[in-house]
């Protein structure tokens, strides 16, 4: 399966001298070097894919390049070196009427700030990138009326904006990117101006719609928490670079480094874990025939700590051959709760009864 967007080596550099200062970062110069002679490194040798039908995320602290390297993936600004590709189209090198183009069919945008028109309905609101791209009154109603019920704003249609409330702009925000029908959706702090609880129903409206209709979605986000619920990818920002791109077990469980591995520090592990990331594989015989009770390696953390209660033996987790891939003894979930620095040792794994080590394999 080809990627549907692909960023390579992209650079984005503000002030005199954009070339050669892109000419110092590849050589090894950071940000502070270039700040002082006057000019801004926004986003430092980017590179990243993201598949069909997958929610990529990319976090980071304000200022770390997110919203500027976004922001070139669909043109809005020009990278200074690298390129955009989607769906193997080659992006930074479309005139500017065909980049316009892309935009309006294939690629939509939601924003932090709801940007809705006040004097327009809420339907209207919806119908608005259709609008654009020329689509006929009543197909373009229609449309977005279907947007805005999958949104959970049937009913809804014919009120203005100042009648919603925060959450719900955003659904229309949402709607109207949804109507256009694009085949990427690009979300910049979507949810981040909405409080905790809106933010969250937000977040299962999104997960329920991309169940339905699986939209390749790059979402940009400073909260862990959010991109470790939202995204089947994360990629972390510091300083205009990724530092680490990978799942949210990933990121968790192997942190890149030590700025990575300070920003898991107060994330719920519990909602994130599964059994293939805590599980042991090296497995002793005598446990190799305790399979009463198992899980399979997508069992989440929470489910796993309820069947150890219950068991006086490691919880044997078995692929979907039934084949036997690891084990997850009670101190193993102890101590990833307890210890939430680092990875716990493995057990050990002592000879079975014929002299041989029993070594399970994914």
């Amino acid at each position: 399966m080809s990627a549907r967007l692909e960023a390579e080596h992209l650079y984005k550099v503000f002030g005199r001298r954009q070339d050669k200062a892109v000419e110092r970062l590849r050589a090894g110069a950071d940000r502070e070097e270039l700040r002082s002679d006057g000019t801004t490194a926004a986003v430092i040798d980017a590179s990243f894919t993201v598949e069909p039908g997958q929610i990529f995320v990319v976090m980071g602290l304000s200022g770390s390049g997110k919203s500027t390297l976004l922001r070139m993936l669909n043109g809005l600004l020009e990278p200074t070196a690298g390129q955009v590709r989607f769906d193997g189209q080659d992006l930074t090198a479309l005139s500017p009427r065909d980049l316009r183009e892309v935009r309006a069919r294939k690629i939509s945008m939601v924003f932090q700030h709801f940007a809705l028109f006040p004097h327009r309905s809420v339907v209207e609101n919806a119908a608005y990138g259709l609008e654009v791209q020329g689509v006929p009154k009543a197909e373009r109603l229609a449309r977005a009326t279907e947007s805005l019920e999958l949104c959970g704003l049937k009913g809804w249609e014919k009120s203005w904006p100042d009648e919603l409330s925060g959450g719900m702009q955003q659904r229309v925000g949402l709607a109207r990117a949804l109507a256009t029908d694009a085949d990427l959706l690009l979300m910049d702090e979507s949810f981040s101006a909405l409080d905790p609880l809106i933010r969250r129903d937000m977040q299962d409206q999104l997960l329920q719609l991309q169940t339905k209709l699986k939209k390749t979605i790059v979402f940009i986000t400073h909260d862990l928490n959010e991109a470790m619920r939202l995204g089947d990818r994360i990629a972390v920002m510091r300083d205009g670079r990724i530092v680490q791109t990978g799942t949210a077990e990933d990121i968790l469980v192997r942190p890149a480094d030590d700025y990575v591995a300070s920003f898991t520090q107060d994330v719920d592990r519990s909602r994130v874990l599964t059994a293939s990331s805590v599980m042991d594989r090296e497995v002793r015989g005598d446990e190799a025939d305790c399979a009463c009770t198992t899980a399979t390696p997508d069992t989440s953390f929470h489910d796993l700590c309820a069947l150890s209660a219950r068991l006086s033996h490691p919880v044997a987790v078995l692929d979907g051959k039934k084949k036997l891939v690891g084990v997850v003894p009670r101190q193993r979930l102890v101590g990833f709760l307890g210890d939430e620095s680092a990875e716990p040792e493995p057990c050990p794994a002592p000879r079975d009864k014929g002299g041989e080590k029993v070594t399970a394999r994914a």
